[in-house]
């Protein structure tokens, strides 16, 4: 048996029992302070598990950013391990729906996405550092605010990224077979402000000319963007107008989400937006927005799951890549071209939905596969 399989076996009871007091602490987004104390409680076992150091990165609106190091911090090359503490869950979710084990799944909130990658990670370094001489430094990330596209992160992710060889990143894996995330779209985000002209719908009506019928004019251009074979998607998922039935619209506006796999087609497609015209005489158009997360394509992967495909059949599973239209942050450092591999975290499924669990008989294999991936790079000439 590997050792560091053997390693992480061993230390799964203790793995469990943090997963338990983490999944029952509400860590939304949206609450600093909750955030902040899950985080105290990651660093306390961090520190009482194999040492090293702690980074915080202060932040106002959400959650301090954290790193937890390995290493002495410079000069004998980097690998990079990311995961977030935030979660989709609102205050007062695990009191409703505590940590619970239901044969070999378990249950609660944000235990998928992704507080049990957060944990594999962590006891990955425990396993590394345990068994092996350390040649190179861990960092891993904390991020605070991804559930909300990584606002405040963003800068410090992409700043340890490029001084990272490889970045591991934790976010679950896909499907029940726990495939591999190998490359992820593009996300952009766009708002259209129509200005019409307002009258009086029964006396004036044509002398108005109605925000929401050029609104229509524009969601059946925008939506017409989407192309399948390119694997481009446009949705405008809001959209609203008007003061009255009895009153000609003379303000509308919209909001749509953007999904893509290159940059070329994120370069091509935000100019056709950004570019749109009215339809309608005597109406104004305004669109705002752009790329908010670069696609990470296969080619920042590929070396990194040729290399997982390889420890796994040694562990004794099989392990596949796919693609996938959702975006993690993952798609900021490998756009710095920074060989990245996702899907890292946990196998089970639910992400945002009141039945997510995890597998319980995935969480040693995952943590090993992770261990011997660190492993592995550590073995690299810087």
């Amino acid at each position: 048996m590997s050792k560091l399989l053997e390693f992480v076996q061993g230390q799964q009871e203790a793995l469990l029992s943090d997963l338990e007091h983490l999944v029952n602490l509400d860590t939304p987004t949206s609450s600093k302070e909750r955030v902040d104390q899950a985080m105290q409680f990651v660093i306390t076992r961090f520190q009482e598990l194999m040492g090293g150091s702690v980074e915080w990165i202060p932040q106002e609106k959400y959650g301090n950013q954290v790193k937890l190091r390995l290493g002495e911090g410079s000069g004998s090359g980097q690998i990079l391990l990311m995961t977030h503490i935030d979660t989709v869950w609102p205050e007062g979710e695990t009191v409703k729906r505590p940590f619970r084990k239901e044969g070999q799944r378990l249950y609660g909130p944000g235990i998928f996405d992704m507080k049990c990658g957060l944990l594999q990670g962590l006891y990955a370094m425990h396993a590394v550092i345990s068994r092996y001489t350390l040649t190179k430094n861990i960092v891993l990330f904390i991020n605070t605010d991804e559930e909300v596209g990584s606002p405040s992160s963003r800068k410090w992710i992409e700043e340890e990224a490029l001084k990272s060889e490889a970045v591991f990143v934790l976010e679950p894996a896909l499907g029940p077979s726990g495939k591999l995330k190998t490359s992820r779209k593009g996300v952009g985000r766009f708002a259209l402000e129509i200005e019409g002209v307002s009258a009086h719908s029964g006396i004036n009506h044509s002398e108005g000319v109605n925000a929401l019928e050029e609104l229509a004019h524009q969601i059946l251009y925008l939506q017409g963007l989407t192309d399948y074979e390119k694997g481009s998607t446009v949705n405008v998922g809001i959209a609203s107008g008007g003061t009255a039935v009895n009153v000609v619209s003379g303000q509308a506006r919209a909001e749509l989400d953007l999904r893509i796999e290159s940059m070329d087609e994120a370069e091509r497609l935000s100019q056709h937006i950004l570019n749109a015209s009215p339809v309608l005489a005597n109406t104004k158009l305004q669109v705002r927005g752009g790329i908010i997360r670069p696609p990470m394509e296969q080619a920042m992967s590929r070396k990194l799951f040729a290399s997982a495909q390889a420890i796994a059949d040694e562990l004794g599973f099989s392990l596949q890549e796919t693609a996938t239209g959702g975006a993690s942050d993952g798609n900021f450092t490998a756009a710095l071209n920074i060989p990245t591999l996702d899907g890292l975290g946990a196998v089970g499924h639910g992400a945002h939905a009141l039945d997510e669990y995890v597998e319980l008989d995935s969480i040693s294999l995952r943590c090993a596969l992770l261990a011997h991936l660190i492993k592995e790079q550590m073995e690299k000439p810087n």
